[in-house]
């Protein structure tokens, strides 16, 4: 059983005493449903065979939304947005939805789009910042990538909140990984040392959808969409030729998600390889043999493999960090292309080899419908939050509800494909794999 052991208070810059402009939109006499109480949660658990007294007082999120009163004053409100990391489809669907939730919705005519990510605060970058409004974010969702640009590397915390000060931004809405969480943790922390009123709300973004207390994260459904092009033209390749292998690699840095689920919805792989399963290459219960038994058998294969599987089949060298300060994983892909030749030459076996890497055409597409509206969920809750004068949080998808997660209790930590769970069995069922490893 999971062990959800955490604090899930929202902090909030005070009491909210302003009635939100929401209210406007409520007919005389109707119920007031719209509106989110401070009181409406969604459990954290839904396993039923829990004692009752492994429930915690703890044990349920925020349930988002708008709240029928708000703390900052629209009229006198600025905002600003950054998109940081890796580029992901439905980064400008998120811009564009809290564009047009603050602007139309709430009357905030102030939106800064802060250029390049976190460089974009500090004064040495030069770069330009973007006045956002219905305008300048008109049609956005058709194109990918993000209209604000991004970058990799940590910044100076007290510069960008120096930079926050002298902007007078009440509201800052950041787009992000893992890394992008924990520096926001970083800026509130130091927003609350100067006794600001800053609000800081995060946008979960991974394409490996391995966010902590993230059930789902926006350009997962457009990679896995994109991703099963990249397995059909694999399968094609592999049944045209004999003894035809097609090899894909995915992204999934630590976890198998992407993998996994895309291998799901095409069905045409006979191998996926995942960081959260080890990897044996030689020998007669490897990796290679089994792939040799499959070609034999079928004259086929099909083999998926995540950027993050097979790390330890590298030989130990000092670690190489990226501007982010992720780990630069060897290439895994590269790596078993030419340990796949090397082994079905040595055994005199020919073979027609084609290798498939979709990554950088997945992560700058415009997102698919369903991402597209998942983002405009994200983003209208975002500026609810905001608006409400929470902080310290992020935006979540769990137990089918869009709930506030705790910065403090989602950041440095990692969602993992469980190797017992059901995903991960239904990959064994679907692909066979196991059973072309012998004894």
């Amino acid at each position: 059983m999971k062990n959800f052991d955490f604090c899930t208070d929202i902090p909030t810059l005070g009491e909210a005493k302003i009635i939100s402009p929401l209210k406007k939109h409520t007919k005389p006499g109707e119920p007031e449903k719209r509106f989110i109480s401070d009181d409406a949660r969604v459990i954290v658990d839904v396993q039923i065979n829990r004692l009752e007294s492994d429930l915690k007082k703890n044990s349920s999120f925020d349930q988002a939304g708008p709240r029928e009163k708000i703390y900052f004053d629209p009229s006198k409100l600025k905002c600003a947005i950054v998109t940081c990391g890796g580029l992901c489809p439905g980064l400008n669907d998120i811009i564009r939805s809290i564009v047009l939730e603050l602007y139309h919705i709430y009357n905030v005519k102030t939106i800064y789009g802060i250029k390049h990510g976190l460089q974009g605060f500090i004064p040495d970058f030069q770069h330009d910042v973007m006045n956002l409004n219905p305008d300048s974010v008109s049609g956005i969702q058709n194109t990918g990538g993000s209209i604000l640009g991004s970058s990799r590397g940590t910044q100076d915390i007290g510069m960008i909140v120096d930079c926050l000060e002298r902007m007078t931004i009440g509201i800052l809405f950041m787009v992000g990984g893992d890394g992008t969480l924990m520096a926001s943790k970083r800026i509130v922390e130091e927003i609350e040392q100067r006794n600001l009123k800053i609000s800081v709300i995060g946008i979960p973004k991974t394409i490996d959808n391995d966010i902590y207390l993230v059930s789902r994260s926006f350009g997962f459904d457009t990679a896995v969409d994109v991703a099963t092009l990249a397995i059909k033209g694999a399968h094609n390749e592999a049944i045209a030729y004999p003894n035809g292998i097609g090899l894909v690699k995915l992204m999934g840095r630590h976890s198998g998600f992407l993998a996994a689920t895309a291998a799901l919805a095409q069905q045409d792989a006979n191998f996926v390889l995942i960081p959260e399963v080890d990897i044996s290459l030689d020998g007669k219960n490897g990796f290679l043999q089994a792939l040799e038994n499959r070609i034999l058998h079928r004259k086929h294969a099909v083999v998926i493999v995540a950027e993050g599987a097979g790390q330890k089949l590298f030989d130990k060298q000092q670690k190489k960090f990226d501007p982010s300060g992720n780990i630069v994983l060897q290439d895994i892909g590269l790596f078993l292309k030419e340990k796949i030749s090397q082994w079905f030459k040595a055994k005199n076996i020919p073979i027609s080899l084609k290798y498939i890497d979709p990554s950088y055409i997945i992560r700058s597409l415009p997102a698919n419908a369903n991402d597209s509206v998942f983002c405009g969920f994200l983003g209208r809750d975002a500026v609810h939050a905001g608006m409400a004068g929470k902080t310290k949080l992020l935006i979540s998808f769990w137990n089918n509800h869009y709930v506030h997660v705790p910065m403090d209790a989602a950041s440095g930590k990692r969602k993992n494909l469980d190797p017992q769970g059901k995903l991960w069995q239904s990959i064994l069922e679907a692909t066979g794999q196991d059973t072309f490893f012998t004894d």
